[in-house]
């Protein structure tokens, strides 16, 4: 039997379509909203369950309000971060830090750790540093290119171990995995087997998560390589 044009059989599967459409739109509008305000709020929670402990109970607003004020204790900190910064600036802030590593230092086990986190975190927050600054492609494993964010350039004490020691331009590179970029592998390579790439870190690591869905835009305006 032929049903006929505009009988509510024929319009059936354009409504569902269009139903579908409509959801999936939604979806791509209100997902990465939700998923941005949750990843917040749980940033929000858990500083604010490492740093009211310590408030006094006589500073807290839930003393004299009938509700929590979230972020509250995400203020102190950043409040108690910038003056620690403030006093660190002046020479007796910088000879109470001085007099603290004095004394982690004469630790063992303390002193390692202290000197590791220490370093990481100099390297990670110097805004002078360069540290993942550049993203480049690597030949890994042979015959494929991976994605990699470029380090520093490895120390003298490491370099003249490698194979060309000093004659040899050097750089670190990390190689995340995907789609977790922050596991991976660590490589020293010769810059010359690294091909820098014109796009941000930022922008690479959407391309490792995104399992190369979300190409890089920068890149969309740009002419292609010559052949």
């Amino acid at each position: 039997m032929i049903t006929p044009v505009g009988s509510p059989q024929h319009l059936r599967p354009s409504r569902l379509s269009g139903l579908r459409n409509y959801f999936l739109t939604g979806l791509i509008v209100a997902g990465p909203v939700a998923i941005t305000i949750y990843l917040t709020w749980s940033f929000v929670k858990w500083v604010d369950g490492w740093v009211k402990p310590f408030i006094p109970a006589t500073y807290l607003p839930e003393t004299y309000l009938p509700f929590q004020v979230p972020g509250f204790g995400l203020i102190v900190a950043v409040f108690g971060l910038t003056l620690v910064g403030f006093f660190t600036a002046n020479l007796v802030g910088r000879s109470l830090v001085h007099f603290g590593e004095n004394l982690l230092n004469r630790m063992p086990v303390v002193r390692g750790i202290y000197k590791a986190l220490k370093q990481v975190f100099s390297t990670v927050f110097s805004q002078s540093g360069t540290s993942f600054r550049k993203a480049g492609l690597v030949e890994f494993p042979e015959g494929a290119w991976s994605v990699v964010f470029i380090s520093a350039e490895p120390s003298p004490s490491i370099e003249r171990y490698l194979p060309g020691g000093a004659t040899e331009d050097w750089v670190s590179v990390f190689m995340p995995c995907a789609p977790n970029p922050t596991t991976g592998f660590f490589f020293l390579l010769p810059r010359s087997k690294v091909i820098e790439l014109p796009i941000s870190v930022e922008e690479a690591t959407k391309l490792v998560i995104s399992a190369g869905l979300i190409q890089p835009e920068s890149l969309f305006d740009k002419d292609p390589l010559p052949a």
